[in-house]
């Protein structure tokens, strides 16, 4: 439905924010070519990670993420061509180029070189956080794969909630990427207020989203910011299902 002149579902708040695809200004950044962004999460509002949307043309190309800052990518649409040194596999390393389509996702530990190619017209989620490293932990390493692939588990016993965690979680992680389908009248079990924070993508579907004290419908395409300790609680609706791709920080003691 359009809104009238002057109207937007979008919301900006100090604890979260929502902001739906008619509000997106799109722009470059430095190093890449043939790509658009719009940055919809960042330090500017407040939050300790980055989020944002990539339009690529065929033969887009990425820069590097500033020192010490991990990135993960996620195909929405369209096909990349990933190159490395040292790509994760069940058959073990491989070097050079390699294709990923919608679904596949790659996680890059901070300072690992790489470069992201479009191969056709292509729509990318990226999150990008300052890695924080623990004295006798490792780093990361190199994670990729495809969500198909990936088995999901009933959330908190509920099989109409379907969580699929596409980063392990291991000490080395200071950051989890996880995709959330819900069956129609599917919800979170609880409100949620915690520590961490949340940056997410509606990927599928409709539902209304709690967040603080306010409620707002959302679907495909919608982002949300959830600040720590945001009360954030979520039910899906309509007659298909809905999911969410998102962001969260983890095992780190809040006080490092």
């Amino acid at each position: 439905m359009q809104l009238p002149f002057g109207h937007t579902r979008s919301r900006i708040s100090t604890h979260y924010a929502f902001i739906t695809p008619d509000t997106h200004v799109w722009s470059t950044l430095p190093g890449w070519t043939g790509s658009n962004f719009a940055v919809h999460i960042s330090p500017h509002m407040g939050s300790r990670f980055t989020q944002a949307t990539i339009k690529m043309a065929p033969e887009g190309r990425s820069a590097m993420p500033l020192p010490g800052v991990q990135r993960f990518v996620y195909v929405l649409s369209g096909a990349i061509e990933v190159e490395s040194i040292g790509l994760k596999s069940d058959e073990g390393p491989l070097i050079g180029k390699h294709r990923f389509e919608s679904g596949g996702f790659i996680f890059f530990p901070a300072d690992h070189a790489h470069a992201i190619r479009a191969r056709e017209e292509s729509v990318l989620v990226l999150f990008e956080k300052p890695y924080e490293p623990v004295d006798g932990i490792d780093y990361p390493e190199l994670v990729s794969g495809q969500a198909s692939d990936i088995a999901s588990s009933a959330f908190m016993g509920d099989e109409a909630a379907q969580l699929k965690l596409l980063l392990p979680n291991i000490p080395s992680m200071d950051m989890a990427v996880n995709l959330f389908t819900y069956q129609p009248g599917a919800a979170l079990p609880q409100v949620e207020i915690h520590v961490m924070e949340h940056g997410l993508i509606m990927t599928g579907g409709t539902g209304v989203y709690r967040l603080g004290d306010d409620w707002f419908p959302v679907q495909t395409g919608d982002i949300i910011w959830m600040a720590s300790y945001c009360p954030q609680w979520f039910v899906a609706m309509g007659k298909q299902p809905a999911s969410y791709l998102y962001y969260k920080d983890i095992n780190r003691d809040p006080l490092s």
